[in-house]
């Protein structure tokens, strides 16, 4: 795989935008698809625009919000939210061919599997992404805090070529990529931090760096995470770190200004991904004798928010 490959971005919220305009702005032919319409027509109009820590661009890329018109794809990123990702890879099954590599990249646990079984096993490989913290100003117009990492891996074993030569699309388009042997790591590494802000930030209408520096919010979020990295290690997860509280004090300090996506779905009055972030932790702590008492009742109170936001 070679830099000006076919790509399809299944779901172009504010991250897919991100993926979408960057890797079409470097020369590959990229597909925006989704199902908000202003958007697709935005882009379709006038390019989509990307603007934040990477500059300010306007990529020159097609959209739908039919997967059956774009063909078969080289690459295939699904970026949807976790509750629409079995929809939509059912949907984007006309995109696979049998050198298809197909990419999940969502918060929290379980979306591969989905995209897997509805996609193909062997085409399917994962992505984490962290520190962008994105958000859609407006349609066809995307803006981005940071722009740190974005690991890569197979499925059950280590890194092969085909993932490296993803990698090396990515990293042609500007992105700082890692290649990973074990990817449950690299999905638990990210999830701790998402358990630490997602569900505070969103409980309290608060960024980042609002959360860190209330102490009584960042005894809240810092246990949430230290929840999780207790989960992970009893389910056998070998962090590179020793701290969870020290790691994602780290992570948040370089996107300070951000609002995580589960406290800009609630302002925007969509279901957000509490049940695969926060959610995801006591039934993992459960299935090894632990509890995960303040993840719980984090997911409670979002939830309760999130009924408010939807007019509940």
């Amino acid at each position: 795989m070679l830099p000006g490959v076919r790509i399809a971005i299944v779901g172009t919220g504010a991250m897919g935008s991100v993926y979408a305009g960057l890797l079409g702005d470097a020369g590959n032919e990229v597909w925006a698809i989704d199902a908000w319409q202003d958007h697709v027509d935005a882009i379709n109009a006038n390019g989509l625009r990307v603007e934040g820590a990477s500059g300010d661009r306007v990529a020159r890329i097609r959209a739908t919000s039919d997967p059956a018109e774009v063909g078969v794809c080289d690459l295939v990123v699904v970026s949807t939210k976790a509750m629409h990702v079995d929809a939509a890879s059912q949907a984007a099954r006309p995109l696979v061919g049998p050198d298809t590599v197909v990419l999940p990249i969502q918060n929290g646990l379980g979306s591969a599997e989905v995209v897997a079984r509805n996609m193909g096993e062997e085409q399917t490989a994962l992505g984490v992404v962290g520190g962008f913290g994105a958000s859609i100003v407006a349609p066809g117009h995307v803006h981005h805090n940071g722009w740190e990492l974005l690991g890569l891996g197979e499925r059950g074993h280590p890194a092969t070529d085909r993932i490296r030569r993803v990698a090396q699309v990515w990293e042609d388009a500007g992105f700082r990529v890692k290649v990973y042997d074990d990817v449950d790591l690299l999905v638990w590494t990210k999830l701790v931090c998402n358990v630490c802000f997602s569900g505070t930030c969103a409980i309290l209408d608060r960024t980042i760096s609002e959360v860190m520096g209330d102490p009584d919010a960042w005894a809240v979020a810092s246990a949430c995470a230290t929840e999780a990295y207790r989960a992970g290690r009893a389910a056998g997860i070998p962090f590179a770190f020793d701290d969870p509280v020290e790691h994602v004090r780290d992570f948040g300090s370089k996107i300070p200004n951000a609002r995580p996506s589960m406290l800009l779905d609630l302002r925007a009055g969509r279901r957000c991904e509490v049940d695969v972030i926060n959610g995801a932790i006591p039934r993992v702590s459960k299935q090894h004798g632990l509890e995960a008492p303040t993840n719980e009742v984090v997911v409670h109170l979002v939830k309760a928010r999130e009924a408010i936001a939807l007019g509940g």
